[in-house]
């Protein structure tokens, strides 16, 4: 599949793919200068690119896992959706999870997105809905807590 990326900035890196069978393809920080996130605060952190998604698709942004295990860095929303119909920078809101201060430098590989089909649905109310062994259990119901 083809996706249209614009780069907004010279310096933007265009998502890459780390390995053949990757489902997520870095993105990467476009920044002039480094940025620290203190311990516990979230900065947002430029990519330097726009994208068209095709109509029915929608881009998710997650963390990286060595980045989030390793330096407590990770989306501060867990998980960042872009529209097929948003055209302006992607950016990435960085939680610090950690107890101390991280700096992001340009070019970092900062989250990963991942493309993904999604289905529009059409709500409709009803007085009751069809049961289920399960019915309203919540969480830890189906099993040990």
């Amino acid at each position: 599949m083809n996706i249209a990326i614009k780069k907004l900035d010279k310096n933007a890196k265009i998502p890459a793919y780390g390995s053949e069978y990757a489902a997520g393809a870095d993105l990467y920080a476009c920044l002039n200068e480094e940025v620290t996130i203190p311990a516990g605060e979230t900065a947002v952190i430029p990519t330097g690119i726009a994208l068209e998604l095709p109509v029915g698709y929608a881009g998710l942004i997650y963390a990286r896992s060595g980045l989030a295990t390793k330096q407590g860095l990770a989306p501060a929303n867990k998980v960042g959706v872009v529209d097929c119909d948003y055209r302006g920078e992607v950016k990435v809101a960085l939680h610090n999870h950690s107890k101390e201060a991280r700096t992001v430098a340009p070019g970092d590989r900062i989250a990963q997105l991942v493309i993904t089909p999604y289905i529009t649905a059409v709500f409709e109310e009803k007085d009751e809905l069809s049961s289920t062994e399960r019915g309203a259990g919540g969480f830890g119901s189906t099993g040990k807590n």
